[in-house]
């Protein structure tokens, strides 16, 4: 897939999460993990990735609307799901929950007007060390990952280097488009 213009923002429904515990410490609260302002840019950043990759998207995926939950959790959370999941132990940074792997034919014409997309899950302890390893800050490596998390939803995949390398190359060009 490559990079297309980008169409009009679809209407994003986001069930946004916090979990309780996931404390990212007094002196790196971004404005993507404090309650009361990261929804509406979390739905900001999500409908602008959205309304880029629309062109792209197999008809299957095109919608008006699009339903997903992004919830950001501690490494605990996370490694019990990965273990549950995917059979590996230990906390990872991102996991993808695709609603649509298989997802069904549409007619001719335009997508369903909403689709569920399925789920993000991020750890914050995960994402704050490896912000601190990379020498930039949580916001950054939030919208890395949640952006990563996105393209795993509409089915990329990176089971090779070359893959990889594609998925990297399509969130890159995603984050330098996304608003501030």
């Amino acid at each position: 897939m490559t990079a297309s213009a980008a169409g009009p923002a679809p209407e994003i429904d986001l069930a946004f999460s916090l979990e309780p515990g996931a404390d990212t410490g007094a002196s790196t609260v971004s404005t993507l993990v404090d309650p009361a302002q990261a929804e509406a840019l979390w739905m900001a950043h999500l409908s602008g990735w959205l309304a880029q990759l629309g062109p792209e998207l197999p008809a299957q995926l095109r919608a008006a609307g699009y339903s997903l939950g992004l919830q950001l959790c501690d490494d605990a959370t996370i490694a019990t799901l990965n273990q549950t999941w995917r059979h590996r132990s230990g906390p990872t940074d991102v996991l993808a929950f695709a609603a649509q792997e298989e997802a069904p034919p549409v007619p001719q014409g335009e997508g369903e007007a909403w689709l569920e997309l399925g789920d993000i899950i991020i750890s914050l302890d995960t994402a704050e060390r490896q912000a601190r390893d990379a020498g930039h800050d949580l916001e950054a490596e939030l919208l890395f990952l949640a952006s990563h998390g996105l393209l795993h939803l509409l089915g990329w995949d990176h089971p090779d280097e070359g893959s990889l390398a594609a998925m990297l190359e399509r969130q890159t060009a995603l984050l330098l488009a996304s608003p501030s």
